[in-house]
C-alpha cells in the first residue's frame, strides 16, 4: 500500500492512455491531496483513496486507450475518503506521483500500471538485427513529437500538435515503406509521451539510419507561416558531447554500436567525437535534401536549414533532423494540419528528401547501394545539370550520357535517370 499525506482536493478531469510499456490513468486536482493507493485480488483493481476530497465530474473511460483498464467507479467508504476504483483485465504493479501545475494542467496524480504481458510484450519488440547482411532495407525512425500529458502547440480552433504530428507520421511511414530498399518505424504509435532523450534511444535500438522528428510550429505572430527544416546547433553537440563522455563508463552501445567503456578517456574522446562528426555531416545533407523537397511542395518558413538545441536530435550516431510541417497558430496552416491531403502531401514532400539523399550517399551493404542504379529525378526550377551531379555524387558527363543531353540545358519537369556513381 502507498500512502501520501497532504491536502484534501476536488476531482476535475480524468483521462488514461496505454503505450507499448504501460497504462497510465491521470486524476486532474485543484490541488494537492493526500492518497492512500493499493492493490485487490479476484478480481484484480486499483484502488486509489483520496483523503476529504470531492469529485464533481463522471469518470469515463475510453476504452480504445485504456490498455489493462477494463472500467472505472467512484464512491464514498466513509464520510472523509473519496474511493476511485480501477478494473483490470490482470495484475499489474503499480507506479504514482503527483505532478505539480504546468501549462494548461493543474495539480494531477499520476498512476502508472505495469502489467507481466506488457512487459513481455516489451522484450519481444523486433529489433534491426540485419544490420550486417547485404541489401539491407536502409531505416527511418520516425518520432512524432509530444503525446500524452503534452500537447504541444494548441491552435485558435484547438487543434493539438501531438495528434496532428501523429497523423502524418503514420502517413510518412505509409510512403517511406512503399519505397524499394527503405522501412520506417515509429518511435510512438498512439497518445502516449515518451521522454525526450529516450526518442532518439528506440532510433538507436532500432538502429536506425535516420531519425525524424515531426512537428507542428508556433508563434504569437498568427500570420508567419511555412515549413522548416532543423538540426543541432554546434552548442547543442558541444554539450551533448561532454555529458556523453561523462557517462561513457556505463554506456554498453555509445557510437555505433563501438563499447566506450573499455576505452581509456582519450580514445573514448576520439571515437565520439569522429562518430558525431559524421553525424552532424550527414545530418545536414539529409536536411538540405528534405528542405529542397518542401519548397517544391509548397511554402517553407525560411529558405534554409536552421540550427537549434533540440534534445531530440542530440543522438551520438543517427544522423538526425526535425521538421516543423507548418504553423499550427496561422489559422489556415491549422486547418490544413488537419487535412488528409496536407498530410499527404507533407509525408510525400518528406519521402522524396529522404530518397534523394540515401540514393546519393546509399549506407553500405544496403540494398539501395547494390540497386539504386535507374533512380529518376524530376527537375524543378532553379536546379541545374551540375547541381544535380553534385548532388548524387556522379559525374557530369556520365549524367550527360546516360540521358542523352548535349550541353547543360534542361527543362523544369524532365525526368533524368541518375547512374551509379
Amino acid at each position: 500500500m502507498m500512502s501520501v499525506q497532504l491536502s484534501a482536493a476536488e476531482v476535475s478531469g480524468f483521462r488514461v492512455w496505454a503505450d507499448p510499456v504501460k497504462t497510465r490513468a491521470v486524476l486532474d486536482l485543484d490541488r494537492k491531496t493526500s492518497y492512500k493507493l493499493f492493490t485487490l485480488k479476484d478480481p484484480h483493481r486499483v484502488v486509489v483513496d483520496l483523503q476529504g476530497s470531492s469529485i464533481d465530474i463522471p469518470l469515463k473511460l475510453d476504452k480504445e486507450h485504456a490498455g489493462v483498464i477494463t472500467g472505472v467507479r467512484y464512491g464514498q467508504p466513509d464520510k472523509n475518503t473519496l474511493r476511485v476504483v480501477f478494473d483490470l483485465s490482470e495484475s499489474a504493479e503499480l507506479k504514482s506521483f503527483l505532478l505539480e501545475p504546468t501549462a494548461q494542467y493543474n495539480h494531477r496524480l499520476v498512476i502508472d500500471l505495469f502489467t507481466k504481458s506488457g512487459r513481455q510484450k516489451a522484450s519481444m519488440v523486433k529489433h534491426v538485427t540485419d544490420i550486417s547482411k547485404p541489401n539491407r532495407d536502409v531505416v527511418i525512425a520516425i518520432d512524432a513529437g509530444h503525446g500524452g500529458e503534452d500537447p504541444g502547440a494548441i491552435g485558435k480552433r484547438k487543434t493539438r500538435e501531438k495528434d496532428v504530428v501523429l497523423r502524418i507520421a503514420r502517413e510518412l511511414k505509409k510512403t517511406i515503406d512503399a519505397e524499394s530498399g527503405m522501412r520506417a518505424v515509429l518511435t510512438r504509435d498512439g497518445d502516449y509521451y515518451i521522454p525526450l532523450r529516450g526518442r532518439y534511444e528506440k532510433a538507436r535500438k532500432a538502429r536506425a539510419d535516420l531519425f525524424l522528428s515531426i512537428h507542428a510550429d508556433a508563434f504569437k505572430k498568427r500570420t508567419v507561416r511555412g515549413s522548416s527544416v532543423f538540426v543541432l546547433s554546434p552548442r547543442g553537440a558541444s554539450s551533448e558531447f561532454a555529458r556523453l563522455l561523462a557517462d561513457s563508463e556505463n554506456a554498453s552501445d555509445l557510437v555505433g554500436g563501438v563499447t566506450l567503456k573499455d576505452k581509456d578517456d582519450m580514445l573514448a574522446s576520439v571515437l565520439l567525437d569522429l562518430s558525431q562528426s559524421a553525424t552532424r555531416e550527414a545530418s545536414n545533407k539529409v536536411a538540405v535534401d528534405i528542405l529542397a523537397a518542401l519548397k517544391r511542395t509548397g511554402n517553407v518558413h525560411k529558405p534554409h536549414v536552421g540550427r537549434a538545441n533540440f534534445m531530440v536530435l542530440k543522438s551520438p550516431d543517427v544522423p538526425s533532423v526535425l521538421i516543423e510541417t507548418a504553423f499550427i497558430s496561422n489559422p489556415s496552416e491549422e486547418k490544413r494540419l488537419t487535412e488528409k491531403e496536407f498530410q499527404q502531401r507533407m509525408a510525400k514532400a518528406i519521402t522524396r528528401g529522404v530518397r534523394d539523399y540515401f540514393y546519393s550517399s546509399p549506407p553500405p551493404g544496403t540494398w539501395i547501394a547494390a540497386n539504386r542504379d535507374g533512380l529518376k529525378y524530376v527537375v524543378a526550377r532553379g536546379d541545374t545539370l551540375g547541381g544535380i551531379a553534385s548532388r548524387y555524387s556522379v559525374s557530369l558527363n556520365r549524367l550527360r550520357s546516360a540521358n542523352k543531353i548535349r550541353g547543360d540545358k534542361i527543362l523544369v519537369g524532365r525526368e533524368l535517370i541518375i547512374p551509379t556513381s
